[in-house]
């Protein structure tokens, strides 16, 4: 798909989805345009400085009112909260798992006092960062999502299972198991046990390649909070584009490769 044409599409749906949304009279883009803005910054995957390079000289006439770069992040990072409102429906059984995400070489950790990084083990090794909570439907889309510093255990993640006490079970690896309080509506999986669980390392996979995530830039937690709720907008919008089709065994192939920037 060209890149004009995915912009386009992407800042229709947006528009439709936020159509509620009201607009300050004191700000230069609509809601529907900075979203949009912010799930193509999630999507190239790259610093800010580099994507709004990019966005000014190949799509500055698009945005005839673009602001300086940095009032256009603070602006995101002021209403990330409007990337809630693309969070998918869960559904009767869910997946939940965490993944580690590096922020900064271990060798710079604590030279500066606005860090929020902390030390942690992913995947076998140690980082310096943050631990990103994810949790999805059957079909793959994230319903939820949170974070919290690298060096914390899963079970803090408990109070984003129990937001869907009513509604989903949710398949958890055993790295979410406390020994008191876990919550009812999560089925702890030994390794081997129930595969499904394989689809939310699909959608991590997906989350790797095509939105860098497994190393990000920022250094203050405002900033990478929105980048994640961007990441996660950007995310259910793309692969909900050809309306999620089954094959013939009933099984959703899932990508968003075609959409890498």
């Amino acid at each position: 798909m060209a890149t004009d044409d995915l912009i386009i599409e992407l800042f229709c749906r947006i528009d439709a989805r936020m159509k509620a949304v009201p607009q300050h009279a004191q700000a230069a883009l609509w809601p529907s345009e900075v979203v949009t803005i912010g799930c193509l910054f999630a999507l190239k995957g790259v610093g800010g400085r580099a994507f709004y390079r990019w966005l000014s000289q190949n799509y500055g006439d698009w945005f005839p009112r673009l602001p300086e770069r940095t009032r256009l992040f603070r602006r995101l990072k002021a209403q990330w909260e409007w990337t809630l409102l693309f969070l998918a429906k869960p559904s009767l059984l869910g997946i939940i798992d965490s993944y580690g995400i590096e922020l900064i070489h271990p060798v710079r950790r604590g030279r500066s006092p606005q860090q929020f990084s902390a030390a942690g083990i992913s995947n076998h090794r140690w980082i310096v960062g943050a631990k990103w909570c994810v949790a999805v439907n059957h079909l793959g889309q994230i319903i939820g999502w949170v974070w919290a510093p690298a060096n914390a255990h899963d079970s803090w993640f408990h109070p984003l299972i129990e937001v869907f006490q009513k509604h989903t079970v949710l398949l958890a690896d055993t790295g979410f198991y406390a020994l008191a309080g876990n919550p009812p509506n999560v089925k702890f999986c030994r390794r081997g046990e129930w595969n499904d669980r394989m689809l939310l390392e699909t959608v991590l996979s997906m989350c790797t390649v095509v939105g860098h995530t497994k190393k990000m830039r920022h250094r203050l937690a405002e900033y990478f909070q929105a980048h994640l709720g961007l990441l996660v907008a950007t995310f259910n919008l793309l692969i909900d584009w050809f309306g999620l089709p089954a094959d013939e065994d009933g099984f959703v192939p899932l990508s968003i490769a075609e959409f890498n920037l």
